[in-house]
Formats: C-alpha cells, sequence, structure tokens
C-alpha cells in the first residue's frame, strides 16, 4: 500500500529552558492510503498536540511531518491555508456548517474557495451527496436538516475534495450513543467505500472499535499499539480495553 503520512521523530515543547513541558517526546509512526487509525489516550497525553501538529494547526519543535512526500513542518505560512484546503479535510465536533449558506453551498465550500469550475463542483456535489443520502435536502439550510443529515452534510464536506487524509478530533465526543454510532458507521463507510483514509483522536473506546489500528499515547509517547486485522469489532474493543488497563491510573480518563 502507498504510504500516506509519515511522522518522523516528532516533538514539541511548551515553556521556556527553566519550565519545559513536553506535549510530544519523539513520536514516529506512518499510516498508508486507506487505513482509519485511532489515536488514543488520556488527557494530557499529547494526542491533541499531535493532530495539531499534522493539521498545521501548531508546529513542532523538531523532527519532520511528511504528508505524500512532502514535508509540512517546512511550508511557508503564506502557503499553509492553500495546503489544508487541498490536501486536509476535516470533522468536528459541532459540524461547523454555516447556516448562511445551503447544505450544497457548505459542502461545494472547499471547491469553490480552490476556484473550480461550476461544472466540476456540481458533479462533484451531486455524486458524493447521492452517496451519502442528503441529495433530496441540498436547497435547505442547516436550521432546517436534523442532527444527522448535519453530520452527512459535514463528512460530504470533508470527502468531496477528495483529500488524502481527513482528520477527526474527538467526531463523537459532543453526540448521544444513537448519534455517535450513526458517524461512525458513516465514516467507516467513508474509508471502506470512498477510500477515504481517516486519522481520529478520541477517548471513546466503541468509536476506536471501527479503526483499523490504534495508536496509543501516554505523556507524549507512542505507549503501545493494536491492529484490528481480521478481529470483529467486539474482538477489536476487548483488546483495546486491555490496553487501556495497562496504562494504569490514565483508564480512568479514557472514556
Amino acid at each position: 500500500m502507498k504510504e500516506i503520512l509519515k511522522v518522523e521523530n516528532i516533538q514539541k515543547y511548551y515553556g521556556n529552558k527553566d519550565n519545559i513541558t513536553k506535549a510530544i517526546d519523539d513520536i514516529s509512526f506512518t499510516v498508508e492510503k486507506g487505513e482509519f487509525i485511532g489515536i488514543m489516550g488520556a488527557s494530557g497525553s499529547g494526542k491533541t498536540t499531535l493532530l495539531n501538529c499534522i493539521s498545521t494547526i501548531d508546529n513542532v519543535s523538531a523532527g519532520h511531518i511528511y504528508l505524500e512526500n512532502e514535508d509540512i513542518t517546512e511550508i511557508k505560512e503564506k502557503d499553509i491555508a492553500k495546503f489544508r484546503r487541498e490536501k486536509l479535510g476535516f470533522i468536528f465536533q459541532d459540524f461547523n456548517l454555516l447556516d448562511t449558506l445551503t447544505i450544497e453551498e457548505n459542502i461545494a465550500l472547499t471547491l469553490t474557495i480552490n476556484q473550480k469550475n461550476a461544472n466540476e463542483i456540481d458533479k462533484k456535489v451531486e455524486q458524493i451527496s447521492e452517496k451519502l443520502g442528503i441529495k433530496e435536502i441540498l436547497k435547505k439550510y442547516p436550521y432546517q436538516v436534523s442532527g444527522g443529515q448535519k453530520q452527512r452534510c459535514a463528512c460530504a464536506r470533508a470527502i468531496v475534495s477528495e483529500p488524502s487524509i481527513i482528520l477527526a478530533d474527538e467526531p463523537t465526543g459532543a453526540l448521544d450513543s444513537k448519534s455517535a454510532n450513526d458517524l461512525l458507521n458513516l465514516m467507516e463507510e467513508m474509508n471502506k467505500q470512498m477510500g477515504a483514509t481517516i486519522l481520529m483522536v478520541t477517548h471513546d473506546t466503541f468509536s476506536a472499535s471501527y479503526c483499523d489500528r490504534i495508536i496509543f499515547i501516554k505523556d507524549g509517547k507512542i505507549f503501545n499499539e493494536a491492529v484490528k486485522g481480521e478481529k470483529t469489532r467486539k474482538q477489536f474493543y476487548n483488546e483495546i480495553l486491555d490496553v487501556l488497563a495497562l496504562l494504569g491510573g490514565d483508564v480512568r480518563d479514557v472514556r
């Protein structure tokens, strides 16, 4: 399989020489095209900082991050926004839809900003909305549709530009169990049927069980890794719980 993401010996420090906090302490891993990867760890373990560095929201203190062989730690500030629009997709906890735009316009926003031609935009939006079952609500506004339809719109927006990788930070954190389950099934569909590569930070063991592989972070370092392989989701869920138990006192923070 093709390597999409390579994280190489990255470190992230906060503070000054008299009071340094190591949020990330020499982390390395790779993600292959089409993988659904989970990042787990207790609050303060460094997992969100790691995601922020990969998404270029934060800068590394040392090391390199390569996305499709491009060193994103070397991208100039003036080129960051363009890089994010073209290479990254995002799924947020609260959807981040714009109420002044229709569902169709929300999905098309990145394509419009990237100055794709109108015919291409219409075609891509129609295709993705049909795949995700929201074609009939394209002309409505976010406040006119259900939470589940908003989820589908947010996922459509994340994948419509065919990004190299989709980043999700606690996407089920604010959802009830049914909505969370619906979103996870949708993300699994995006991964398995549409070929999306997804990197998801989560506290939740059930959410993590949808992933192909879990990287566990503790005190800014990789603590362990679990691979789903041929296991059922229930078997993988139990394996994840076993690893979390090894985290000792941290397990109470990983929900």
